[in-house]
């Protein structure tokens, strides 16, 4: 059987700008997968992975880690089978335009955060900004409250109304909404790892036919990423259009970051730092299920 006789694998994507390769991976190159957006981050595909929604998820490096970490010894549903992005993840800290009480990131200590999901990237980095900022004290959460709001605009909403102080989420969707005076930036904070990686259901590698559409994906993606690298002119015109970023944010983004230039395999190093800054900062804990030869797939 080959992977034409088999269903599309289901790949579940965050719609924003990092999905352009994605975009000119169908459009340019014929991928033949059903592709799925999630604008609500990591953390909704990793329960559509689990419950047999989507085959492959598009996402957040510490929001994988942190799923896998969780997990019950070969429960965690899916593995790390690839790369995305290289390089880090910019992070803004914002909160409502009228927080004159917020000023900057010193005055988050003990607030409420707003995440997306439970285990999502903007819940996990709330913990990494907490262990920058030495806000963690054995058996205390740093904040007062995690307020569960799934959406971008949903976040946007509640650091105006009082019922977040602040959210994290990525510096380039957030400045459309800096720049519109709709929230105010308090700070940001890098991933020190490279951001965005692949993962691939238990089904899906459990599966021969699976595994040739997969390897297939990672074909097509490699020609999407050449592409993008080769046309930042189609890019910035794309970005600014269907994505609805500013054409002067979306060539300022085009300067900071990397895609990798083969997507196939993960470096184990690099889970191994994600895995453990997670665990400095009580995300996972010490010798629990966080394992990263364990998580990944094929070490590159």
């Amino acid at each position: 059987m080959t992977s034409t006789q088999v269903s599309p694998l289901r790949v579940g994507y965050v719609p924003e700008h990092f999905s352009t390769p994605i975009h000119y991976a169908t459009t340019h190159f014929g991928l033949n997968a059903e592709t799925i957006p999630f604008p609500s981050g990591t953390g909704h595909m990793i329960t559509a992975l689990r419950a047999g929604d989507i085959d492959v998820g598009i996402g957040l490096t510490e929001g994988w880690v942190a799923g896998l970490g969780k997990a019950e010894a070969g429960a965690g549903g899916y593995q790390i089978v690839g790369t995305y992005v290289e390089s880090p993840l910019c992070w803004a800290i914002s909160s409502g335009i009228g927080r004159d009480d917020i000023p900057s990131v010193d005055a988050l200590k003990g607030s409420k955060i707003g995440v997306s999901r439970i285990g999502s990237g903007s819940y996990v980095m709330g913990y990494v900004l907490a262990d920058r900022q030495a806000w963690l004290t054995a058996g205390e959460a740093p904040f007062a409250d995690t307020v569960v709001l799934g959406t971008f605009a949903n976040l946007r909403n509640a650091v105006n109304d009082g019922s977040a102080d602040f959210f994290m989420w990525e510096h380039f969707t957030s400045k459309k909404y800096y720049d519109n005076k709709e929230i105010k930036r308090v700070g940001e904070i890098y991933t020190p790892w490279s951001s965005w990686k692949i993962v691939a259901s238990t089904a899906v590698l459990a599966s021969p036919e699976k595994e040739v559409q997969l390897q297939e994906l990672f074909a097509k993606l490699d020609q999407g990423i050449a592409h993008f690298n080769s046309n930042p002119e189609e890019s910035v015109k794309y970005i600014s259009t269907a994505l609805d970023y500013s054409e002067e944010d979306a060539r300022e983004w085009l300067r900071t970051v990397q895609f990798a230039e083969h997507t196939s395999g993960v470096s184990l190093s690099t889970i191994e730092k994600c895995i453990g800054i997670l665990q400095k900062a009580d995300v996972l804990v010490k010798g629990r299920g966080a394992v990263a030869t364990d998580m990944i797939t094929k070490e590159r």
